[in-house]
């Protein structure tokens, strides 16, 4: 098995936003702001090579979307999904297997593009696109919370084309290369990947754990339906870590590829930084 970082650009969110009711002089000793109170984020993906499957896990925000839209989230850096794809060896007609840890247009937003006059079609067109039933239900039904996050554009098409594939939340992960770990604070039914990698796990972390400035357990963000679960699935899933040495590899962490985490007596807290190319 191989594991390629698939970096898809950056784009900046509200600091309050990322950090919810804790104090910007806290949370900016870790992620600064701009003047506009705006931090810097990346959108991190990951391919896994095994065999004749490609599985790729998220694939960032995409290109389609208007001029309006893009001016709220500040797109920048000269990484893309397809280049980065490029420069592992692989294009999109390659993946196999498209993993969507969940359906924010951040993580689901390159699966689909526009072709000519408005029509959508998939990107990976040989790829199985995979959610679960239940987030798929509460991303095409969406509350009033979530609603800017669940774009129809970005979902619909998967279903329409045929290519969509749920994962059983009742039984054993469908891949071999991961285990599955559901979690409800963020949004219903958020899939984290725990892959099996040698010796290692290592912990697709998504919007469980977008930073090492979220391991506190208050760092919890604004955008998560359920903070106070969150709260708890974090706990339980940072003592996890902690106990078992897994590698968190950060979708969103701005600088950090990936960490381990340690006890403390303040809790657990962050140990090491590296990149994945440091432990494969």
């Amino acid at each position: 098995m191989n594991l390629h970082v698939i970096n898809t650009g950056f784009f900046k969110l509200d600091g309050g936003a990322m950090f919810g009711v804790v104090p910007k002089t806290l949370w900016s000793r870790t992620n600064p702001a701009d003047e506009n109170n705006m931090c810097n984020w990346a959108m991190r993906c990951l391919l896994i090579e095994d065999g004749g499957q490609l599985i790729l896990i998220d694939n960032g925000i995409g290109n389609k979307q208007s001029e309006k839209f893009f001016s709220h989230y500040y797109l920048h850096g000269d990484a893309s999904l397809e280049a980065s794809l490029n420069q592992a060896g692989f294009s999109h007609d390659d993946v196999t297997d498209m993993f969507l840890t969940h359906l924010h247009f951040d993580h689901c937003g390159g699966g689909v593009k526009y072709v000519g006059e408005g029509n959508l079609e998939l990107v990976f067109k040989n790829a199985k696109y995979w959610s679960n039933q239940d987030h798929w239900q509460w991303a095409t039904e969406p509350n009033a919370r979530e609603k800017a996050s669940f774009l129809k554009e970005n979902i619909l098409p998967i279903q329409e084309s045929g290519h969509l594939n749920f994962v059983p939340l009742d039984g054993g992960s469908p891949f071999s290369q991961f285990d599955i770990l559901t979690v409800d604070g963020h949004t219903d039914k958020q899939m984290i990947p725990k892959i099996k990698y040698k010796d290692k796990v290592i912990v697709f972390a998504a919007d469980l754990l977008p930073s090492t400035g979220h391991i506190p357990l208050p760092y919890v963000m604004g955008y998560d339906t359920r903070p106070l679960l969150t709260l708890s699935e974090k706990e339980v899933f940072l003592k996890e870590a902690a106990d078992n040495g897994y590698i968190l590899f950060l979708e969103h962490d701005p600088v950090n590829e990936c960490c381990t985490v340690k006890h403390t007596e303040k809790g657990v807290r962050l140990d090491k930084t590296f990149s994945l190319k440091e432990v494969l």
